[in-house]
Protein backbone atom coordinates (compact mmCIF):
# COMPACT_ATOMS: atom_id res chain seq x y z
CA UNK A 1 0.00 0.00 0.00
CA UNK A 2 2.72 2.70 0.94
CA UNK A 3 4.35 2.15 -2.53
CA UNK A 4 0.55 2.95 -4.35
CA UNK A 5 0.46 5.72 -1.92
CA UNK A 6 3.77 7.08 -2.93
CA UNK A 7 2.88 6.35 -7.17
CA UNK A 8 -0.24 8.21 -6.27
CA UNK A 9 1.69 11.26 -4.48
CA UNK A 10 3.75 11.64 -7.58
CA UNK A 11 1.03 11.45 -9.99
CA UNK A 12 -0.70 14.09 -8.15
CA UNK A 13 2.56 16.09 -7.48
CA UNK A 14 3.13 15.99 -11.51
CA UNK A 15 -0.56 17.20 -12.35
CA UNK A 16 -0.09 20.17 -9.84
CA UNK A 17 2.80 20.96 -11.11
CA UNK A 18 1.52 20.93 -14.85
CA UNK A 19 -1.87 22.91 -13.64
CA UNK A 20 0.59 25.43 -11.78
CA UNK A 21 2.53 26.02 -15.20
CA UNK A 22 -0.01 26.50 -17.39
CA UNK A 23 -1.91 29.42 -14.57
CA UNK A 24 1.45 30.74 -14.91
CA UNK A 25 1.87 31.07 -18.41
CA UNK A 26 -2.31 32.11 -18.66
CA UNK A 27 -1.26 34.95 -15.90
CA UNK A 28 1.75 36.39 -18.04
CA UNK A 29 0.14 36.43 -21.38
CA UNK A 30 -2.47 38.08 -19.47
CA UNK A 31 -0.06 40.71 -17.94
CA UNK A 32 1.31 40.89 -21.86
CA UNK A 33 -1.92 41.58 -23.60
CA UNK A 34 -3.11 43.94 -20.89
CA UNK A 35 0.40 45.49 -21.42
CA UNK A 36 0.04 45.32 -24.83
CA UNK A 37 -3.60 46.98 -24.95
CA UNK A 38 -2.67 49.48 -22.79
CA UNK A 39 0.04 50.63 -25.73
CA UNK A 40 -2.41 50.61 -28.62
CA UNK A 41 -5.39 52.31 -26.30
CA UNK A 42 -2.37 55.21 -25.77
CA UNK A 43 -1.66 54.92 -29.64
CA UNK A 44 -5.42 55.47 -30.70
CA UNK A 45 -4.97 58.44 -28.46
CA UNK A 46 -2.59 60.28 -30.37
CA UNK A 47 -4.33 59.06 -33.26
CA UNK A 48 -7.26 60.91 -32.05
CA UNK A 49 -5.54 63.71 -31.57
CA UNK A 50 -4.30 64.37 -34.81
CA UNK A 51 -7.54 63.71 -36.08
CA UNK A 52 -9.20 66.27 -34.18
CA UNK A 53 -5.93 68.83 -35.15
CA UNK A 54 -6.68 67.62 -38.81
CA UNK A 55 -10.54 69.04 -38.75
CA UNK A 56 -9.26 72.07 -36.92
CA UNK A 57 -6.68 73.15 -38.85
CA UNK A 58 -5.81 76.02 -41.24
CA UNK A 59 -3.89 77.39 -44.08
CA UNK A 60 -1.12 78.63 -41.20
CA UNK A 61 -0.67 74.81 -39.86
CA UNK A 62 1.93 72.29 -40.71
CA UNK A 63 -0.14 69.15 -41.43
CA UNK A 64 2.86 67.00 -41.96
CA UNK A 65 3.34 65.96 -39.17
CA UNK A 66 -0.10 65.20 -38.18
CA UNK A 67 -0.71 63.27 -41.79
CA UNK A 68 2.54 61.18 -40.75
CA UNK A 69 0.69 60.21 -37.12
CA UNK A 70 -2.33 59.24 -39.14
CA UNK A 71 -0.73 57.20 -41.81
CA UNK A 72 1.63 55.27 -39.54
CA UNK A 73 -1.53 53.69 -38.12
CA UNK A 74 -1.09 50.38 -40.08
CA UNK A 75 -2.33 48.16 -37.64
CA UNK A 76 -4.98 48.59 -35.71
CA UNK A 77 -8.63 48.90 -37.12
CA UNK A 78 -10.40 51.64 -36.36
CA UNK A 79 -13.57 53.91 -37.41
CA UNK A 80 -14.52 57.63 -37.36
CA UNK A 81 -18.09 58.52 -36.72
CA UNK A 82 -20.16 61.29 -36.29
CA UNK A 83 -22.95 61.77 -33.49
CA UNK A 84 -25.12 60.23 -35.34
CA UNK A 85 -23.38 57.15 -35.27
CA UNK A 86 -22.89 57.24 -38.96
CA UNK A 87 -18.60 56.72 -40.39
CA UNK A 88 -16.68 58.85 -41.97
CA UNK A 89 -13.94 57.07 -42.71
CA UNK A 90 -12.38 53.62 -41.53
CA UNK A 91 -9.19 52.29 -41.99
CA UNK A 92 -7.25 48.65 -41.80
CA UNK A 93 -11.09 46.71 -42.13
CA UNK A 94 -11.48 44.23 -44.44
CA UNK A 95 -15.18 45.76 -45.12
CA UNK A 96 -16.28 44.97 -48.77
CA UNK A 97 -19.52 46.76 -50.02
CA UNK A 98 -20.79 47.03 -53.74
CA UNK A 99 -19.91 50.46 -53.31
CA UNK A 100 -17.61 53.19 -50.80
CA UNK A 101 -21.34 54.32 -49.42
CA UNK A 102 -22.00 50.63 -48.84
CA UNK A 103 -18.76 49.91 -47.08
CA UNK A 104 -19.15 53.14 -44.89
CA UNK A 105 -22.62 51.22 -43.65
CA UNK A 106 -20.59 48.04 -42.70
CA UNK A 107 -18.23 50.37 -41.18
CA UNK A 108 -20.90 52.13 -38.84
CA UNK A 109 -22.35 49.09 -38.03
CA UNK A 110 -18.77 47.62 -36.75
CA UNK A 111 -17.81 50.90 -35.13
CA UNK A 112 -21.50 51.09 -33.14
CA UNK A 113 -20.71 48.02 -31.42
CA UNK A 114 -17.11 49.17 -30.74
CA UNK A 115 -18.48 52.00 -29.37
CA UNK A 116 -21.58 50.05 -27.07
CA UNK A 117 -17.84 48.13 -25.95
CA UNK A 118 -16.10 51.33 -24.73
CA UNK A 119 -13.08 50.77 -27.30
CA UNK A 120 -13.66 54.68 -28.76
CA UNK A 121 -12.38 57.96 -28.23
CA UNK A 122 -14.46 60.99 -28.15
CA UNK A 123 -12.77 64.43 -29.88
CA UNK A 124 -14.32 68.09 -30.35
CA UNK A 125 -14.51 69.13 -33.76
CA UNK A 126 -15.99 72.53 -35.64
CA UNK A 127 -15.50 75.88 -33.95
CA UNK A 128 -16.72 76.82 -30.30
CA UNK A 129 -20.25 78.37 -31.38
CA UNK A 130 -21.51 75.25 -32.28
CA UNK A 131 -19.65 72.12 -30.42
CA UNK A 132 -19.62 68.82 -32.34
CA UNK A 133 -17.98 65.38 -31.79
CA UNK A 134 -16.66 62.53 -33.71
CA UNK A 135 -15.84 59.29 -31.79
CA UNK A 136 -12.97 57.20 -33.18
CA UNK A 137 -13.92 53.44 -32.99
CA UNK A 138 -10.80 51.04 -32.61
CA UNK A 139 -10.76 47.37 -32.53
CA UNK A 140 -7.67 45.08 -31.16
CA UNK A 141 -4.85 45.03 -33.48
CA UNK A 142 -4.49 41.27 -35.15
CA UNK A 143 -1.41 40.70 -33.52
CA UNK A 144 -3.12 41.72 -30.07
CA UNK A 145 -5.98 39.15 -30.92
CA UNK A 146 -2.96 36.55 -31.57
CA UNK A 147 -1.47 36.88 -29.10
CA UNK A 148 -4.76 36.62 -26.89
CA UNK A 149 -5.28 33.41 -28.40
CA UNK A 150 -2.07 32.34 -28.79
CA UNK A 151 -1.86 30.40 -24.76
CA UNK A 152 -4.94 28.78 -24.76
CA UNK A 153 -4.03 27.53 -28.34
CA UNK A 154 -0.59 26.34 -26.80
CA UNK A 155 -2.06 25.05 -23.76
CA UNK A 156 -4.62 23.07 -26.14
CA UNK A 157 -1.68 21.71 -27.95
CA UNK A 158 -0.13 20.58 -24.88
CA UNK A 159 -2.92 18.92 -23.92
CA UNK A 160 -3.27 16.50 -26.44
CA UNK A 161 0.30 16.08 -26.80
CA UNK A 162 0.13 15.02 -22.76
CA UNK A 163 -2.86 12.83 -23.37
CA UNK A 164 -1.83 11.10 -26.53
CA UNK A 165 1.49 10.67 -23.85
CA UNK A 166 0.09 9.23 -20.89
CA UNK A 167 -2.16 7.03 -23.50
CA UNK A 168 1.06 5.58 -24.96
CA UNK A 169 2.40 4.99 -21.12
CA UNK A 170 -0.60 3.67 -20.01
CA UNK A 171 -0.87 1.02 -22.91
CA UNK A 172 2.83 0.33 -22.74
CA UNK A 173 2.35 0.01 -18.89
CA UNK A 174 -0.51 -2.18 -19.31
CA UNK A 175 1.37 -4.24 -21.46
CA UNK A 176 4.42 -4.62 -19.22
CA UNK A 177 2.01 -5.94 -16.52
CA UNK A 178 0.31 -8.28 -18.81
CA UNK A 179 3.54 -9.60 -19.88
CA UNK A 180 4.35 -10.28 -15.57
CA UNK A 181 0.62 -11.35 -14.80
CA UNK A 182 1.93 -14.22 -18.19
CA UNK A 183 5.05 -14.97 -16.72
CA UNK A 184 4.48 -14.72 -13.10
CA UNK A 185 1.60 -17.37 -13.36
CA UNK A 186 3.38 -19.76 -15.80
CA UNK A 187 6.61 -19.92 -13.78
CA UNK A 188 4.28 -20.43 -10.86
CA UNK A 189 2.21 -23.48 -12.34
CA UNK A 190 5.82 -24.29 -13.43
CA UNK A 191 7.10 -24.56 -10.64
CA UNK A 192 4.22 -26.66 -8.55
CA UNK A 193 4.35 -28.81 -11.38
CA UNK A 194 7.42 -31.09 -9.92
CA UNK A 195 6.37 -31.11 -6.59
CA UNK A 196 2.93 -31.74 -7.07
CA UNK A 197 3.79 -34.96 -9.08
CA UNK A 198 6.27 -35.95 -6.23
CA UNK A 199 3.07 -35.53 -3.94
CA UNK A 200 0.95 -37.85 -6.03
CA UNK A 201 3.40 -40.70 -6.26
CA UNK A 202 3.54 -40.26 -2.42
CA UNK A 203 0.03 -40.48 -2.02
CA UNK A 204 -0.51 -43.53 -3.93
CA UNK A 205 2.62 -45.20 -2.34
CA UNK A 206 1.08 -44.42 1.35
CA UNK A 207 -2.70 -45.34 0.03
CA UNK A 208 -1.03 -48.85 -1.38
CA UNK A 209 0.89 -49.32 2.06
CA UNK A 210 -2.05 -47.65 4.61
CA UNK A 211 -5.31 -48.14 3.25
CA UNK A 212 -7.77 -47.99 6.25
CA UNK A 213 -5.13 -44.33 6.85
CA UNK A 214 -8.12 -41.76 7.20
CA UNK A 215 -6.00 -39.29 6.97
CA UNK A 216 -4.69 -39.93 3.54
CA UNK A 217 -7.89 -39.01 1.71
CA UNK A 218 -7.36 -36.02 3.20
CA UNK A 219 -3.75 -35.55 2.23
CA UNK A 220 -5.26 -36.32 -1.42
CA UNK A 221 -8.02 -33.85 -1.60
CA UNK A 222 -5.00 -30.98 -0.62
CA UNK A 223 -2.75 -32.49 -3.61
CA UNK A 224 -5.59 -31.95 -5.87
CA UNK A 225 -6.31 -28.45 -4.73
CA UNK A 226 -2.75 -28.14 -5.12
CA UNK A 227 -3.30 -29.49 -8.81
CA UNK A 228 -6.14 -27.23 -9.78
CA UNK A 229 -4.80 -23.99 -8.26
CA UNK A 230 -1.42 -24.80 -10.63
CA UNK A 231 -4.25 -25.15 -13.69
CA UNK A 232 -5.14 -21.84 -12.79
CA UNK A 233 -2.07 -20.08 -12.93
CA UNK A 234 -1.56 -22.30 -16.57
CA UNK A 235 -4.80 -21.00 -17.98
CA UNK A 236 -3.54 -16.98 -16.82
CA UNK A 237 -2.25 -15.24 -20.08
CA UNK A 238 -4.19 -17.64 -22.39
CA UNK A 239 -7.91 -17.40 -23.08
CA UNK A 240 -9.98 -20.64 -22.60
CA UNK A 241 -12.84 -21.22 -24.04
CA UNK A 242 -15.97 -20.60 -21.72
CA UNK A 243 -18.29 -23.24 -21.92
CA UNK A 244 -21.96 -22.96 -20.66
CA UNK A 245 -21.95 -23.85 -16.80
CA UNK A 246 -23.73 -23.70 -14.07
CA UNK A 247 -23.31 -20.78 -11.67
CA UNK A 248 -25.20 -22.43 -8.51
CA UNK A 249 -22.72 -25.38 -9.28
CA UNK A 250 -19.83 -23.03 -9.02
CA UNK A 251 -20.93 -21.46 -5.96
CA UNK A 252 -21.51 -24.31 -4.51
CA UNK A 253 -18.48 -25.70 -4.87
CA UNK A 254 -17.25 -22.46 -3.31
CA UNK A 255 -19.33 -22.93 -0.77
CA UNK A 256 -18.12 -26.12 0.40
CA UNK A 257 -14.13 -25.22 0.32
CA UNK A 258 -14.55 -22.65 2.67
CA UNK A 259 -16.81 -24.33 4.49
CA UNK A 260 -13.90 -26.66 5.21
CA UNK A 261 -11.19 -24.18 5.34
CA UNK A 262 -12.66 -21.82 7.74
CA UNK A 263 -13.46 -21.84 11.11
CA UNK A 264 -17.22 -22.37 12.92
CA UNK A 265 -17.68 -18.97 13.64
CA UNK A 266 -17.97 -18.04 9.93
CA UNK A 267 -21.58 -18.73 8.95
CA UNK A 268 -22.11 -19.17 4.77
CA UNK A 269 -25.28 -18.21 3.30
CA UNK A 270 -26.58 -19.25 0.03
CA UNK A 271 -29.30 -17.16 -1.52
CA UNK A 272 -29.72 -18.91 -4.69
CA UNK A 273 -32.97 -19.03 -7.43
CA UNK A 274 -33.95 -22.91 -7.60
CA UNK A 275 -33.69 -23.23 -11.54
CA UNK A 276 -29.94 -23.40 -12.52
CA UNK A 277 -28.32 -20.08 -13.92
CA UNK A 278 -26.51 -20.99 -16.96
CA UNK A 279 -23.53 -18.67 -18.24
CA UNK A 280 -20.37 -19.52 -20.72
CA UNK A 281 -17.03 -19.22 -18.32
CA UNK A 282 -14.27 -21.59 -17.18
CA UNK A 283 -15.43 -23.04 -13.75
CA UNK A 284 -11.80 -23.04 -12.62
CA UNK A 285 -10.66 -19.14 -13.06
CA UNK A 286 -14.27 -18.21 -11.96
CA UNK A 287 -14.15 -19.96 -8.77
CA UNK A 288 -10.76 -18.55 -7.73
CA UNK A 289 -12.52 -15.28 -8.23
CA UNK A 290 -15.13 -16.27 -5.56
CA UNK A 291 -12.80 -17.81 -3.33
CA UNK A 292 -10.75 -14.55 -3.50
CA UNK A 293 -13.72 -12.66 -2.32
CA UNK A 294 -14.75 -14.89 0.26
CA UNK A 295 -11.28 -15.19 1.71
CA UNK A 296 -10.95 -11.37 1.77
CA UNK A 297 -14.32 -11.27 3.52
CA UNK A 298 -12.81 -13.59 6.36
CA UNK A 299 -10.36 -11.56 6.97
CA UNK A 300 -12.30 -8.06 6.92
CA UNK A 301 -14.20 -10.02 9.68
CA UNK A 302 -11.46 -11.08 11.51
CA UNK A 303 -12.40 -15.02 11.33
CA UNK A 304 -15.69 -14.58 12.64
CA UNK A 305 -19.22 -13.36 11.11
CA UNK A 306 -21.63 -14.20 8.08
CA UNK A 307 -20.66 -14.19 3.86
CA UNK A 308 -23.88 -13.98 1.77
CA UNK A 309 -23.45 -15.23 -1.48
CA UNK A 310 -26.64 -14.31 -3.66
CA UNK A 311 -27.27 -15.05 -7.36
CA UNK A 312 -29.88 -13.58 -9.54
CA UNK A 313 -30.97 -13.12 -13.16
CA UNK A 314 -31.39 -9.68 -13.84
CA UNK A 315 -32.14 -9.19 -18.09
CA UNK A 316 -29.69 -10.69 -20.03
CA UNK A 317 -27.46 -10.80 -17.36
CA UNK A 318 -26.32 -13.05 -14.28
CA UNK A 319 -25.67 -10.92 -10.81
CA UNK A 320 -23.54 -12.07 -8.21
CA UNK A 321 -23.16 -10.51 -4.81
CA UNK A 322 -20.64 -11.57 -2.17
CA UNK A 323 -21.58 -9.87 1.25
CA UNK A 324 -19.94 -9.87 4.23
CA UNK A 325 -19.88 -8.56 8.04
CA UNK A 326 -17.04 -7.09 8.24
CA UNK A 327 -15.45 -3.57 9.07
CA UNK A 328 -15.80 -2.31 5.63
CA UNK A 329 -13.90 -0.25 3.03
CA UNK A 330 -13.21 3.51 3.83
CA UNK A 331 -14.51 5.63 0.84
CA UNK A 332 -10.87 6.44 -0.09
CA UNK A 333 -10.05 3.20 -0.72
CA UNK A 334 -13.29 2.50 -2.51
CA UNK A 335 -11.42 3.03 -6.53
CA UNK A 336 -8.21 1.24 -5.47
CA UNK A 337 -9.32 -1.80 -4.36
CA UNK A 338 -8.41 -3.35 -7.81
CA UNK A 339 -5.70 -1.88 -7.94
CA UNK A 340 -2.49 -3.99 -8.18
CA UNK A 341 -0.51 -3.73 -5.24
CA UNK A 342 -3.28 -2.16 -3.14
CA UNK A 343 -3.83 -3.99 0.19
CA UNK A 344 -5.18 -2.67 4.01
CA UNK A 345 -3.84 -5.86 5.01
CA UNK A 346 -0.54 -6.32 6.80
CA UNK A 347 0.22 -9.60 4.95
CA UNK A 348 -0.41 -10.06 1.06
CA UNK A 349 0.44 -8.84 -2.30
CA UNK A 350 -2.12 -6.78 -3.08
CA UNK A 351 -2.74 -9.23 -6.70
CA UNK A 352 -5.85 -10.82 -5.52
CA UNK A 353 -8.52 -8.45 -6.69
CA UNK A 354 -6.79 -7.31 -9.08
CA UNK A 355 -6.27 -10.45 -10.76
CA UNK A 356 -10.53 -10.80 -9.95
CA UNK A 357 -11.17 -8.40 -11.96
CA UNK A 358 -8.98 -9.01 -15.05
CA UNK A 359 -10.53 -12.88 -14.96
CA UNK A 360 -13.80 -11.00 -14.63
CA UNK A 361 -13.51 -8.32 -17.35
CA UNK A 362 -11.41 -9.66 -19.81
CA UNK A 363 -11.82 -13.67 -19.60
CA UNK A 364 -15.39 -13.31 -19.10
CA UNK A 365 -16.62 -9.84 -20.87
CA UNK A 366 -18.38 -9.41 -17.38
CA UNK A 367 -18.12 -6.76 -14.69
CA UNK A 368 -16.49 -6.68 -11.18
CA UNK A 369 -17.17 -3.49 -8.76
CA UNK A 370 -17.79 -2.91 -4.98
CA UNK A 371 -21.63 -2.48 -4.51
CA UNK A 372 -21.45 -0.87 -1.09
CA UNK A 373 -19.46 -0.58 1.69
CA UNK A 374 -19.67 1.22 5.19
CA UNK A 375 -17.58 1.25 8.09
CA UNK A 376 -18.02 -1.10 10.60
CA UNK A 377 -21.08 -3.09 8.87
CA UNK A 378 -19.56 -4.87 5.72
CA UNK A 379 -18.99 -4.69 2.03
CA UNK A 380 -20.98 -6.19 -0.75
CA UNK A 381 -19.18 -6.94 -4.29
CA UNK A 382 -21.49 -7.73 -7.36
CA UNK A 383 -20.22 -9.60 -10.83
CA UNK A 384 -22.48 -9.04 -13.48
CA UNK A 385 -22.27 -12.09 -16.04
CA UNK A 386 -23.55 -11.89 -19.61
CA UNK A 387 -25.90 -15.13 -19.96
CA UNK A 388 -25.22 -15.53 -23.41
Amino acid sequence: MQWTDRIRQVKIFLVAAAVIVAVVSLVVSHFLVRDLYMEEHKKMEVWAEAMRSLNSADENTDISLVLKVINDNQTIPVVVMDEAGDAQFFRNMDVRGKTYEDSLRHAAAIGRNLKASGKFVRIEVGDTAQEAYQYICYDDSVMLKRLSSWPYIQLGVVMIFVVIAIFALLTSKRAEQNKVWVGLSKETAHQLGTPISSLMAWTEILRENYPEDELIPEMDKDVKRLQLIADRFSKIGSLPEPVPTSLNEVLDHVVDYMNHRTSSQVTMVKDFPDADVQVPLNASLFEWVIENLCKNAVDAMEGAGTITLRLEEVGNKAVIKVSDTGKGIRKKDLSNVFRPGFTTKKRGWGLGLSLAKRIVEEYHDGQILVESSELGKGTTFRIELKKK
